[in-house]
């Protein structure tokens, strides 16, 4: 069942974030994972969440989900997002399609 990381991010410094940008997308390839949402254009339509940057990974499943986020690939880019922006995140599971 796919999983999904839902990330709200507050860049603080673009520099640092565009190298973590840049960088990246191939260790989230690797894991299975793809962007469905990054950045863009979106409206709050209710309640009082407004975020700022949203990001939205897809990943096969849980498991493959948190293998990418504890990878030694992703640590240090890990480090720079988090120099580079505040980060809300959760990872969610999807629903069965079966």
């Amino acid at each position: 069942m796919a999983a999904y990381f839902v990330v709200d991010l507050e860049i603080f410094d673009a520099d640092l974030m565009r190298d973590y940008r840049e960088r990246v997308p191939d260790v989230i390839r690797k894991y299975g994972g793809r962007y469905l949402v990054r950045g863009g254009k979106f409206e709050s339509m209710e309640g009082s969440w407004t975020p700022k940057r949203l990001v939205l990974l897809e990943f096969p499943n849980m498991e493959q989900a948190k293998r990418f986020y504890d990878c030694e690939e992703y640590r240090e880019l890990k480090a720079v997002r988090m120099k580079a922006a505040r980060t809300n995140l959760v990872l969610v599971e999807g629903v069965d399609q079966t």
